[in-house]
């Protein structure tokens, strides 16, 4: 069966489902492979939930007409939204970047959607699975979408930009992450730069100049950001919207009033001259950039600025992103969905320009770096030390490794544990009170088990 055919039965069964403990009665089941799974066995399973049809790509689980065999479930998932998408008129903002891309991609969300009927990537759809799940989703009622697009390689942006084809975009920055896959910063800026390349390949699509201008993508770029200005430049994108908070040829521009921890700031519309004053619930200084794209792209769809403040005031941080807790005695920054180099770095800045009676850090190992592993944890501990903070708390093996580099004095009020359990242990016996603690490390230290310490 074609993708048009399957296209067809997707339009009378329009819920996708991909995990049999979430079937959907009346939905299609996609049989993916992983690395360690097969769902052609949960085939069977599927059908007798509920489920209209399962595409599967093993003859043998082919039992009667509602298993669809195709070639590679994977890729009749991709084709399928791909031809989706082709049929969608509505702006769909593409979005990817080392660090901020899900903060970002919700404050976006939060803004838009109180004009707009708008879709954005749930939760971290973001690969080559939950893209097309994500373009899947977008039905007749939505008039706007956001779709966030994470990768770890080269050439994997170029593939969720060719199923989600983006009419507008935005890098958030280029950082220090996933270093092993891409090669260093050099393959981060190819891959993420993937972007920019499909928003300027919309532009040869015509020989007339007048066309070519109409069918321009749009970057939405930091114009600030040097690396960001030259990716764009070097690929001669003629519809590039900035924001930022110098550069004078910035749409909308922006700074900072408070940082104690949540952010206040103000920003100006440089066509109208007019500023306006935004109180937040986020933290983190270096998430100043990402709710300045939220207002440009506002701005650029015709929302008012009190349209725009109410859903940058309204956006609440969730799943432990530049997250803010208060204990019986402590506030903590819960920032532990992730970490990379970049991110820990800023993280730590931040709470050392934060008022506060004291500070506290305690980060965790940072995963997926490769060769630069140990050259990043030791940069990481020294900006530590560096940093006016009561207390630091280095977990895991790959900064316990890096800790013989650290004489004396050098260490004073640092200390270092193997393992989460250890530092738990610890905790336990040295309780911090009173404190602003920051809490960052890469997913895979499962850092929150010790919130419960606080």
């Amino acid at each position: 069966m074609n993708t048009e055919d399957i296209y067809q039965l997707y339009l009378q069964h329009p819920i996708i489902s991909t995990d049999t403990r979430k079937i959907v009665p009346g939905s299609l089941f996609f049989a993916l492979k992983g690395d360690k799974f097969d769902a052609n066995t949960f085939a069977e399973q599927a059908i007798s939930q509920g489920a209209a049809y399962a595409i599967i790509d093993n003859p043998e689980y082919q039992l009667n007409e509602k298993y669809i065999l195709v070639d590679d479930g994977l890729t009749t998932l991709q084709d399928l939204a791909r031809y989706h998408r082709k049929q969608l008129t509505i702006p769909v903002i593409g979005l990817t970047g080392t660090n901020g891309k899900t903060t970002t991609k919700e404050l976006i969300n939060a803004v838009l959607s109180q004009k707009f009927k708008t879709l954005a990537t749930q939760g971290n759809l973001n690969n080559h699975i939950g893209v097309p799940l994500t373009i899947l989703s977008i039905n007749s009622t939505h008039e706007m979408a956001v779709i966030e697009m994470g990768a770890n390689h080269q050439k994997e942006i170029e593939l969720l930009c060719s199923i989600s084809q983006p009419t507008h975009g935005l890098i958030t920055n280029i950082g220090k992450a996933h270093l092993e896959g891409f090669g260093g910063v050099e393959g981060i800026k190819k891959g993420k730069g993937e972007l920019y390349d499909f928003l300027s390949r919309e532009v040869r699509k015509s020989e007339s100049p007048e066309a070519e201008d109409l069918a321009q993508g749009i970057a939405f770029v930091n114009g600030d950001d040097k690396v960001l200005m030259e990716m764009q430049r070097a690929r001669d994108l003629k519809k590039v919207v900035m924001y930022g908070t110098n550069n004078r040829d910035n749409t909308i521009i922006g700074k900072l009033t408070e940082n104690s921890p949540l952010l206040s700031l103000q920003w100006t519309n440089n066509s109208s001259g007019e500023s306006h004053e935004i109180k937040t619930q986020l933290t983190g200084a270096y998430n100043l950039d990402n709710i300045l794209a939220a207002i440009c792209i506002g701005n650029y769809f015709g929302l008012d600025a009190d349209t725009i403040n109410k859903g940058v005031e309204g956006y609440e941080p969730q799943n432990n992103r530049s997250q803010i807790k208060q204990t019986a005695t402590n506030t903590l920054i819960c920032d532990y969905y992730n970490a990379n180099p970049s991110s820990m770095f800023v993280a730590i800045e931040n709470i050392g320009k934060l008022t506060a009676d004291r500070k506290v850090l305690i980060l965790g190992d940072m995963f997926e770096l490769g060769d630069e592993s140990a050259a990043e944890h030791e940069a990481i501990i020294r900006k530590a030390l560096a940093t006016d903070v009561d207390e630091r708390i280095f977990i895991g093996k790959d900064f316990l490794a890096q800790k013989w580099k650290f004489k004396g004095d050098k260490l004073k009020n640092a200390t270092f544990h193997a393992t989460v359990e250890n530092a738990i242990t610890a905790l336990k016996f040295h309780p911090v009170k009173n404190s602003t603690v920051l809490i960052k490390g890469s997913r895979g230290m499962a850092l929150e088990r010790l919130v419960e310490l606080f």
